[in-house]
């Protein structure tokens, strides 16, 4: 049997991503080198960053056109795989 799951986005849509993880210098290019992987050159897309207090950690939010569940799915678990990333909202 295969299940289907419904996504409660109509696509394509605009979609705010929030990774956070260390403030490393690795962080922010591996990350934006995931979201280039999924996003085209025409694909809109803002990035705003924000240190913590005290400049441990840093939190990205990518803002994209985002075209299907399977591709923001896809970005979600590229990104938690990556070592200096803590979460992905």
């Amino acid at each position: 049997m295969t299940s289907t799951r419904q996504s409660l986005l109509e696509f394509p849509c605009s979609f705010p991503l929030k990774v956070i993880g260390k403030n490393v210098e690795a962080f922010e290019l591996e990350v934006m080198s995931i979201m280039l992987k999924y996003l085209t050159a025409s694909t809109p897309t803002h990035c705003t960053r924000r240190l913590s207090a005290g400049s441990k950690y840093l939190a990205l939010t990518i803002s994209f056109m985002a075209e299907s569940q399977e591709q923001i799915d896809a970005i979600y678990q590229e990104l938690s795989a990556l070592k200096p990333v803590l979460y992905t909202l």
